[in-house]
């Protein structure tokens, strides 16, 4: 494979709509997420009130990469060979002591050597995206609650009430019908929680369009909630940007299912119709597949093997079943690029334009966690803290395997040119290689890059 990649060799670009192209006043819209099942769980379901109570410090809890076992309710930090880092009961973070004894040096139990090990299971759950951040805050402080009404409990079955609750906030109907929380919030005041996208993103979505590049929005957001988002960052006329939007995509099995598995449907008045046999022509779909999509890009570029990049900010969802199964370019959006002082945009950009989410006191799910420290690399537990006992994360090799790049945001790249050669992380083995702009600090200041 070529050592640069290009958005002038792609004949297609498509993108992921949720904390990629629609950035989150992040301080505002983590608690509402986390206040949405909170909510649903003390009134629908009986659990203790304390859990509606938040403080600024408890945010620290949050950071990607984490793993729930919903068998025991402990959260782990993975190692990229599988071992673990760092582990919680809870929010209780458990000492090096206790680590050995329960984790030693083996690889944890669920883990999985190659790197498909998927990031959901039946018996675990990971976090990979700000959507599912203030869920593991209320999940591992529903642990604390239950271990303090039973302290002999050693097995737990709440996730049941977390889907409950994602069902009964995010279903289908939620936004038509203003049921749950996080609807009727965003709805009533969405500058308050969405960011517009910058000017130089928009320029940049026009300039690609321009130059013959067919645009893609794919997210698993439905259409009506897609909608109010897209006319919010990027005005009412957003549509003539994509030649196709495809909603409800349930990623991601809209990479890893078949045709007839997933089938396209059309869309009235924001309700799924009838299904398509194939896609045929450029439009507004709901569900669907990548197989026919691809086939319908054919068409359109008249090229038999058209080339395809994806932006996206999970690697659950977007990047790893991107590339996996459809072999396409992706481009990771990494915030922690940004929040673990990597990049950081000018200081003379106006704090909206900039999308720093910045408030008094709060901690940032971007920026570092006291508690588990950085989201790329780690200490082995028991180790003093140097060079040689410091390892790659499991969610930091993920980054290297799968991203063609990284980036902190679209922002970050939308005024250079479009035959601008980015550095691929697959270009000599290299674990940092495809971060854009620079390497994370954490990174360049404890070297192991150079000695791994």
């Amino acid at each position: 494979m070529a050592q640069h990649f290009s958005l002038a060799a792609c004949d297609v670009v498509g993108f992921d709509l949720d904390h990629t192209l629609c950035r989150y006043n992040l301080p505002e819209s983590a608690p509402l997420i986390y206040n949405s099942f909170a909510q649903f769980l003390v009134k629908e379901k009986g659990y203790d009130k304390e859990l509606l109570t938040v403080t600024p410090e408890d945010w620290d809890f949050c950071c990607k990469g984490l793993a729930l076992d919903l068998e025991d309710g402990t959260f782990i930090k993975l190692a990229d060979n599988g071992t673990v880092l760092r582990a919680s009961h809870g929010t209780k973070m458990m000492t090096p002591e206790a680590l050995a004894e329960a984790y030693g040096k083996k690889e944890w139990k669920h883990f999985v050597s190659e790197n498909g090990m998927p990031c959901r299971s039946g018996k675990y759950y990971f976090y990979d995206n700000y959507f599912d951040l203030p869920g593991a805050l209320l999940c591992a402080r529903v642990v604390d609650s239950l271990t303090k009404q039973n302290s002999d409990q050693k097995t737990f079955d709440f996730w049941k009430d977390i889907v409950a609750g994602i069902q009964h906030n995010f279903k289908m109907s939620a936004f038509k019908e203003n049921s749950g929380l996080y609807f009727p919030e965003i709805k009533r005041d969405p500058g308050k929680y969405l960011h517009s996208c910058p000017e130089s993103v928009r320029k940049w979505l026009r300039q690609l369009k321009n130059a013959g590049k067919i645009l893609l929005l794919i997210t698993s957001s439905h259409s009506d909630y897609c909608r109010l988002l897209c006319e919010y960052i990027l005005g009412n006329d957003f549509k003539d940007l994509f030649d196709i939007v495809i909603t409800n995509a349930l990623k991601p099995g809209f990479f890893s299912h078949s045709p007839s598995q997933r089938p396209f449907r059309t869309l009235k008045n924001d309700e799924e119709q009838e299904v398509l046999p194939s896609l045929d022509k450029p439009g507004w779909y709901s569900q669907g597949n990548a197989v026919h999509l691809y086939e319908l890009l054919k068409k359109m570029t008249g090229k038999p093997e058209p080339k395809v990049v994806y932006f996206g900010d999970s690697m659950h969802s977007d990047v790893f079943p991107a590339r996996h199964y459809s072999n396409w370019e992706t481009v990771l959006i990494l915030e922690e690029l940004q929040g673990e002082d990597g990049w950081k945009p000018e200081e003379s950009e106006p704090l909206e334009k900039r999308g720093k989410y910045e408030g008094p006191k709060k901690k940032l799910l971007n920026t570092l966690s006291k508690k588990w420290g950085s989201f790329f690399i780690d200490s082995i537990s028991g180790r003093e803290n140097t060079e040689n006992s410091l390892v790659y994360t499991w969610s930091s090799k993920r980054i290297s395997t799968y991203s063609t790049i990284a980036i902190p945001s679209i922002e970050a790249i939308a005024e250079l040119p479009l035959d601008y050669k980015f550095t691929r992380f697959s270009s000599n083995s290299s674990k940092t290689a495809g971060y854009y702009p620079i390497i994370p600090m954490v990174l360049l200041n404890n070297e192991i890059w150079t000695t791994k």
